[in-house]
């Protein structure tokens, strides 16, 4: 990486040409006392990992950042801003690519980026306690599959090369996303807070209001996607009328769980 990445005031950047994990050099950071914000870019990952424990293909040319925060809230409070990297990712993504193939870009419950109906990125938060209520730090993980993309996948997956013919750079990428981020964190921090952030995501979302399956640790749910609860959990009315409240689980849209 030799361009320049435009961060928005008062945000640093950290690069680095391989590391194990972004989120990993987030720990480390937050435990040697860094403030935060800030940005971590590697152009390698060696371990990196997606949610619920997978691990998240990281080849050379895709985006691989973390943003290292303390916004000390609540665990709980924290866990919103899965919804603002969302919305970020959207924004960003659609700013990269020409408008046909944004049109197609739509976002994934709880935290995926779907182009076409394909994933094309990831979100992965985590953080530690301080010993009180609030969280002491909070990692941001999220990988965009800019020029490379898994074939061996749940479900499809694609890059912004496949879509477009070109993959922006990883600063171009980066510098929408990190202005597009600016942007929803200042809403999530304003009066109407999680309630316009939570509303806007809707306005993103792909299969609401459609048939979808959810795919739990212990059981397999179909039912309507009727929207998201203001805490985040995602509400599926059931065949009987009644509404479960998700708050982890796999996305499948349509009946049986063929595609994510």
């Amino acid at each position: 990486m030799t361009a320049d990445v435009r961060l928005p005031l008062g945000y640093d950047l950290r690069r680095h040409v391989e590391i194990d994990s972004t989120n990993e050099e987030a720990r480390r950071l937050a435990n040697a006392g860094e403030p935060g914000p800030v940005w971590i870019v590697t152009e390698r990952q060696t371990a990196g990992r997606g949610r619920r424990g997978r691990t998240w293909v990281s080849p050379a040319g895709n985006l691989m950042c973390t943003l290292l925060l303390r916004p000390a809230c609540s665990p709980a409070k924290a866990g919103e801003l899965s919804f603002v990297a969302g919305l970020a990712l959207h924004d960003a993504t659609s700013a990269l690519v020409s408008a046909d193939v944004a049109a197609k870009v739509a976002l994934k419950w709880p935290n995926d980026l779907l182009i076409d109906g394909k994933k094309a990125s990831g979100i992965l938060l985590e953080s530690e306690s301080d010993g009180k209520a609030d969280v002491a730090w909070l990692a941001i993980g999220i990988g965009l599959n800019l020029a490379h993309h898994p074939e061996d996948t749940p479900y499809p997956a694609t890059c912004l090369k496949a879509q477009t013919g070109d993959a922006p750079s990883i600063e171009d990428a980066l510098t929408a996303l990190a202005v597009a981020f600016e942007h929803w964190f200042a809403v999530w921090q304003a009066p109407e807070g999680f309630a316009a952030v939570r509303q806007a995501w809707l306005e993103r979302a792909r299969g609401l209001g459609e048939t979808i399956t959810v795919r739990l640790s212990n059981e397999v749910l179909e039912g309507i996607f009727e929207g998201i609860a203001p805490e985040g959990a995602l509400q599926l009315r059931l065949g009987g009328g009644t509404v479960r409240l998700i708050s982890a689980g796999d996305v499948f849209f349509g009946s049986g769980g063929g595609t994510g």
